[in-house]
């Protein structure tokens, strides 16, 4: 039985880091997109026993894991990656020992920059949050992955400029969850409250732990490739899989119109315009190609 050769069979690929996954890495990286994969199928399993207008929950969700099952399938062939100078040797540590090059998963970014705004965007529709806001904090953490991904890719200390970067946004986003998310979340009151408090407070405390990983990975170059695979993998899937499996279920009982979100049946245009038994002035026979108002 030959088994895992994505090592093998991607080396050949783009330029090679001397620190890079090994076959264990390629295995939990395979093993965490199988679980965004099968997350994903049920989720869509489930938004289809919804009515149309109760499914933009499932949908976001299901956006969400179904990116990050791609990203996960990247980083397991041991592709989407770049080799970066790591800017600590450690010739003395019996995990990095003295590597030059450590490999630096842009694919990982990319996911982020995708699915932390999608994660966020659930929190915030849970809290009923006004368009302004939604907006404005997802920006904020679309600028806290680029920052992130700029010091990933950057050899020397400035890097930890792009981290300090990175978390004053992390800052104005716990901001907008703590403070301004949770007074509208407590107006809604009953289950709308009651998720956004529990899946707000758990998605916060896993994000925090991102940039410790990174500063023992990309930043710090202290944890080999393999165990930052398994500490990103495991904060993935809480925050991911798990995030999403709490919020479905606290919400699953509410309606979109109950969070000021109006979303319409989709014959619901069309009983609009035939309900009187009359239709649209721009198909009636005034609007015919004989008329003198009625254009080319």
């Amino acid at each position: 039985m030959v088994g895992n050769v994505a090592l093998l069979t991607n080396s050949v690929v783009g330029q090679q880091a001397n620190l890079q996954i090994t076959r264990h890495g390629s295995d939990w990286y395979y093993t965490v997109c199988s679980v965004m994969g099968a997350t994903t199928l049920i989720i869509m399993g489930t938004a289809f026993m919804k009515p149309q207008t109760h499914r933009m929950f499932h949908y976001i969700a299901a956006g969400t894991t179904a990116i990050a099952t791609v990203a996960y399938f990247a980083m397991g062939s041991n592709l989407g990656q770049v080799p970066i100078q790591a800017e600590f040797i450690r010739p003395r540590s019996r995990w990095v020992h003295a590597a030059g090059t450590r490999e630096v998963f842009y694919a990982r970014y990319i996911d982020w920059t995708l699915t932390t705004p999608l994660l966020l965007l659930l929190l915030l529709l849970c809290a009923g949050v006004p368009t302004p806001t939604i907006l404005i904090t997802l920006l904020a953490d679309v600028f806290m992955i680029v920052c992130g991904l700029l010091g990933a890719l950057t050899q020397t200390r400035f890097k930890w400029g792009f981290w300090t970067f990175g978390m004053a946004s992390l800052f104005f986003i716990a901001y907008q969850l703590l403070v301004v998310a949770r007074r509208r979340a407590s107006r809604l009151g009953g289950d709308p409250k009651k998720t956004f408090m529990a899946c707000g407070s758990w998605l916060l405390l896993l994000w925090f732990l991102y940039p410790i990983a990174w500063g023992l990975s990309e930043g710090g170059n202290v944890l080999h490739p393999d165990s930052e695979a398994i500490f990103y993998g495991v904060l993935d899937i809480m925050s991911k899989p798990v995030f999403i499996a709490l919020l479905l279920w606290g919400l699953r009982k509410t309606s979109p119109s109950q969070l000021g979100r109006h979303i319409r049946e989709p014959d619901e245009v069309g009983d609009k315009h035939y309900g009187n038994g009359t239709l649209p002035s721009n198909m009636s026979g005034s609007t015919a190609a004989g008329h003198p108002g009625a254009g080319p």
